[in-house]
């Protein structure tokens, strides 16, 4: 009788221990399971980014930026930008490209014929001979047998002269822009425009460029066709599209975007005011020009700017401050510019050929562009601009 008692004590203490185990086994499964639920949502989603760009924007979207940034901090330590050296083939020469095939849109360009830019000085001339073609402009684009686009190419400084930085000037007259939305950053559902370029839109496509931070760091808002992402700040350094297709680059004023205005992207303060740049340009802090990697170190970063003509100028490459990213720009007659987006997996500028009537085939603006040529033309996880012929 005891023995039996006792079995039955021993077997209500097993019991129990496989109840508590089986909690705890519930318990740690069901956060495993939402982890890679989660994890493997992102890495399935559709788009060209890589693996570990998915990987970083995940963990940033779940609170964990500073451990991205403190990996990015250490990669960046082990293997900071190569300082000297002799850039890997010679400046590049384009040869134009007529981006639209036959016929032509039906808009006639404006009576307003802009020029070949002046005024850039390669930064690395400073110190050591200008290479051959080095800071020239050339025909990037050609639509109604005028250059829409124009582009030099030019070592970013003294220091890293094995490093090649694109600029390019966009000519409103003949193109126009157009916003579309990531569908990670802004996000959200009801947006007009899609997260990729439309295959109605693919003859007329000349060019796309990046976008500004996520809006979580940029210090700014998202305003389209009516609708708001994230609300406008007052000051913010501030890309407008307008209907007509024409972009500006401001300071925000404040209020609500005027019924002539269909898009406004905000990211951070402006670069260049005035044609001066920024009084902060060297500031060490990281929410001033961004938060990857900090604010004294040479990564890739891109930035819009409006001439004085109302064209536009883009900067794109790798071993960029800051201030030499805001140099750039000025020097290329940039009055007003704005930093977007920065690191290798975000920024880029791409141009697009048409052999045939509905096919766009890209072509990156310098040979080290990291993303995907194609990651436009399929959905986008962040918004970026259009460039399309009039």
């Amino acid at each position: 009788m005891e023995g039996q008692v006792g079995g039955a004590r021993t077997r209500r203490r097993v019991s129990r221990r496989r109840i508590w185990v089986r909690r705890t086994g519930v318990v740690m499964v069901l956060p495993l399971a939402w982890l890679s639920w989660s994890v493997g949502g992102v890495l399935m989603a559709p788009g060209t980014d890589t693996v570990t760009a998915r990987l970083a924007e995940w963990a940033r979207f779940h609170g964990m930026g500073g451990v991205v940034s403190e990996l990015e901090r250490i990669q960046y330590q082990l293997s900071p930008p190569k300082v000297g050296g002799a850039l890997a083939g010679a400046i590049p020469t384009e040869t134009p490209v007529t981006a639209v095939p036959s016929p032509l849109p039906t808009a006639q360009p404006t009576a307003q014929v802009f020029g070949v830019p002046t005024g850039l000085q390669p930064i690395a001339t400073q110190t050591q001979p200008a290479l051959p073609g080095e800071g020239q402009w050339q025909p990037l684009v050609t639509l109604h047998g005028r250059p829409a686009i124009q582009a030099a190419f030019l070592r970013p400084d003294a220091l890293h002269t094995s490093y090649l930085t694109g600029v390019t000037v966009i000519d409103q007259s003949l193109l126009k822009m157009e916003l579309h939305p990531g569908y990670q950053v802004p996000g959200g559902t009801g947006w007009l425009q899609p997260s990729q370029v439309p295959t109605s839109e693919r003859d007329a496509l000349v060019a796309t460029f990046n976008s500004g931070f996520r809006m979580e760091d940029s210090r700014g808002g998202y305003w389209q066709d009516g609708q708001t992402g994230v609300p406008l700040r007052t000051g913010a350094a501030s890309m407008v599209i307008y209907k007509d297709g024409h972009a500006d680059v401001v300071a925000w004023g404040g209020g609500a975007p005027g019924p002539d205005v269909v898009a406004v992207r905000q990211n951070l303060d402006l670069l260049v005011n005035n044609g001066t740049l920024a009084a902060d340009i060297d500031s060490t802090t990281t929410r001033t020009w961004g938060k990857t990697v900090g604010n004294a170190t040479y990564v890739w970063r891109t930035a819009l700017g409006i001439r004085a003509d109302g064209s536009l100028v883009f900067v794109a490459g790798n071993a960029l401050s800051v201030r030499t990213l805001a140099t750039i720009a000025r020097d290329a007659g940039a009055v007003r510019a704005m930093e977007m987006d920065i690191n290798k997996a975000w920024t880029n500028f791409i141009t697009y050929t048409h052999p045939s009537p509905g096919i766009a085939v890209p072509h990156m603006l310098t040979a080290d562009e990291q993303p995907n040529p194609s990651r436009y033309l399929q959905p986008s996880t962040r918004d970026f601009v259009a460039v399309l012929a009039r």
